[in-house]
């Protein structure tokens, strides 16, 4: 009896649109490469957390709404990042607490919305990818991910299927790098402190390329290592499990 492919929207992510394209695509060919069909409605926007975490009650439910007719269709939702998934799944439900028909189709949405390797590995029942990277790298874990969606082992699990792969795990791997979406804004200091760290042990780990899952982290801890002038790469970890690491530079070095 042959069944229909489950149907995936992914919600791309702004940082991901705005800043590294690649991931998205990578995040198409994973899902595929899993046996899912893969949608990426057009008028999906941002999911609303920088507006809500700001307290902009109106404007986070309108842009939570938003996502959520865009995404009904789809069997499942997919994001390459923990802090937006962990947003729709989480808090979405509060967001639009004050409205029951939307708090209900917020919590049937929520259910079905999943960060991109958890997806893979907790959903689709992925074991192994076909990639080669080359070298030692050391795993990042953000906050949303690891506290809001207990993403901590599938991501390891996959890297440790990719050829040539060694991954060195660095110290305090799961405290944060300091960008915590709008806290780097507010408190600028502070972040820099927390960034400064992760750098530190980034290196203490004698990884070469650091990896994460969510690009707010990425594009902090690049930034960081950039400015202080150390070599370690940086990249998302959908591009390495899709083995697209060749066609896009290091996040933070140009073409």
């Amino acid at each position: 009896m042959l069944t229909q492919p489950p149907r995936v929207g992914l919600f791309v992510t702004c940082l991901v649109d705005l800043y590294r394209p690649s991931v998205g695509f990578a995040a198409i060919k994973l899902l595929k490469d899993a046996g899912c069909a893969v949608d990426v409605p057009a008028v999906q926007t941002c999911c609303g957390q920088p507006a809500w975490n700001s307290g902009d009650r109106a404007d986070a439910a309108d842009l939570a709404r938003a996502v959520i007719a865009a995404f009904e269709p789809c069997d499942y939702v997919v994001a390459p990042s923990g802090s937006c998934a962990g947003m729709i799944r989480e808090h979405y439900a509060s967001v639009l607490a004050g409205d029951p028909e939307w708090r209900g189709r917020a919590e049937r949405l929520g259910a079905r919305t999943f960060e991109l390797v958890s997806f893979l590995t907790d959903v689709m029942g992925v074991e192994r990818v076909t990639a080669r990277y080359p070298g030692t790298v050391t795993y990042h874990d953000s906050c949303s991910g690891l506290r809001e969606l207990g993403i901590k082992a599938q991501p390891r699990r996959l890297l440790g299927t990719v050829e040539g792969l060694t991954l060195a795990e660095m110290p305090d791997a799961e405290v944060c790098c300091g960008f915590g979406g709008t806290f780097c804004v507010k408190y600028p200091e502070i972040s820099v402190r927390m960034v400064s760290d992760k750098v530190e042990n980034v290196e203490r780990s004698g990884a070469e390329t650091l990896l994460a899952g969510d690009m707010g982290c990425l594009l902090n801890i690049a930034g960081r290592l950039k400015r202080l002038e150390k070599p370690v790469k940086v990249r998302h970890v959908a591009e390495v499990l899709a083995g697209m690491t060749d066609s896009v530079p290091p996040i933070g070095e140009a073409p």
